[in-house]
């Protein structure tokens, strides 16, 4: 299996191309973000580039992939919805209709969030965000698309948010995350290593729902 992999310099984004990296059955991972991971592996090749709007000029490096995995996102602190709209719902779907055109049998999962507003119409600004992005994704022609929406999420295998805010929350009260699991797994919390290797087994074997939930994703 080839996967292409959006954000993984991100938290997400860096575990779930750690679980590629150590799955046999991948045979090539290739991420596309702003900045390189900076990891060795015969499995990987990364592609850098400041501007994510626009693919044209490398169509033929995002052709033969069975998978895409797109954690690419950021935070809403401090953005007014124009500003998030556009590095939210405009760079996911030009990435996606460049690629469902290009490769017509590819599972695309998107990582969202718990609380998306599906609706689309909640007080919410990010969840309305979050919520046409996921509609607009399933209504392209990719023979299956998912909405992964992880709540609480633990890092492991040494990986960090880049997120300042959750830095210094991981720092303070990271802790007590052992403290909390038997109340939290595995409905409102689910990790790094478990977001990886699920959207590796729902891209192989797909899933009954196109919304996972983080109790969804453990059981997966």
């Amino acid at each position: 299996m080839n996967v292409l992999i959006f954000g993984a310099t991100g938290m997400v984004g860096l575990g779930v191309l750690r679980e590629c990296l150590l799955d046999p059955g991948v045979d090539q991972a290739v991420t596309i973000g702003r900045s390189a991971t900076g990891l060795q592996n015969p499995k990987l090749r990364e592609i850098v580039r400041k501007d994510l709007s626009d693919y044209s000029d490398i169509a033929s490096q995002l052709t033969g992939f069975n998978a895409c995995f797109f954690c690419l996102g950021v935070s809403s602190a401090g953005m007014n919805e124009e500003t998030y709209r556009r590095l939210t719902y405009d760079l996911t779907m030009r990435a996606a209709r460049t690629l469902v055109k290009l490769n017509p049998e590819m599972t695309f999962i998107y990582v969202s969030g718990a609380g998306t507003d599906s609706s689309e119409r909640g007080r919410s600004m990010w969840a309305r965000v979050k919520g046409k992005t996921e509609n607009d994704l399933m209504a392209l022609p990719f023979p299956a698309v998912y909405a992964f929406r992880p709540a609480v999420i633990q890092p492991l295998d040494g990986i960090r948010s880049k997120t300042k805010a959750y830095q210094i929350l991981y720092f303070f009260f990271g802790w007590m995350i052992p403290l909390l699991k038997p109340v939290l797994y595995p409905k409102y919390m689910t990790t790094t290593k478990q977001i990886g290797k699920a959207m590796l087994q729902v891209a192989r074997q797909g899933y009954s729902k196109r919304t996972l939930e983080s109790v969804d994703i453990n059981a997966v």
